[in-house]
């Protein structure tokens, strides 16, 4: 019986196929990590402060250039943050983030959570190719390239 009844997921298997596939296609060009997390609802604290508690329980922040990024997304609450490592946030800075947060905002707005994601991942990516090109002789994926679904 309790077959019958499915959680309706948050992306399609298509979408998280097409975001997981931006991710490791633009990690093939840097050193640096990208990470998604998306959860139903955040659990009453600032969603920056959030992030970064993810970001962090994730152990991203052990990756060798400290250029690791997370992309969070609280879907019923509508909120989204990201969090990027010392190593890359002393590249950019908080405006760049903050620019990156809207964007994906727009995209959601229109109901185009997918979109927004890859769009982001495209424009994080394509600075950290810049900040941090991928180098042959010791670069290695230090973290997987999955989508992490929460409550």
């Amino acid at each position: 019986m309790f077959g019958l009844f499915k959680k309706k997921s948050i992306l399609s298997q298509e979408d998280n196929k097409r975001i997981v596939a931006a991710i490791t296609s633009t990690e093939q060009l840097t050193s640096g990590e990208i990470r998604v997390y998306i959860e139903s609802k955040n659990p009453l604290m600032n969603t920056l402060e959030r992030a970064k508690e993810i970001f962090f329980k994730m152990q991203m922040h052990q990756t060798k250039k400290r250029n690791g990024v997370l992309l969070y997304v609280a879907v019923k609450d509508r909120e989204v943050a990201i969090f990027g490592d010392e190593g890359i946030h002393q590249q950019v800075g908080a405006e760049f983030w903050n620019h990156q947060v809207v964007q994906m905002i727009t995209h959601f707005k229109n109901n185009n959570l997918t979109d927004g994601l890859i769009q982001c991942i495209a424009t994080v990516g394509n600075t950290l190719v810049e900040k941090f090109p991928y180098d042959s002789t010791d670069d290695k994926n230090e973290l997987p390239d999955d989508i992490i679904f929460g409550k």
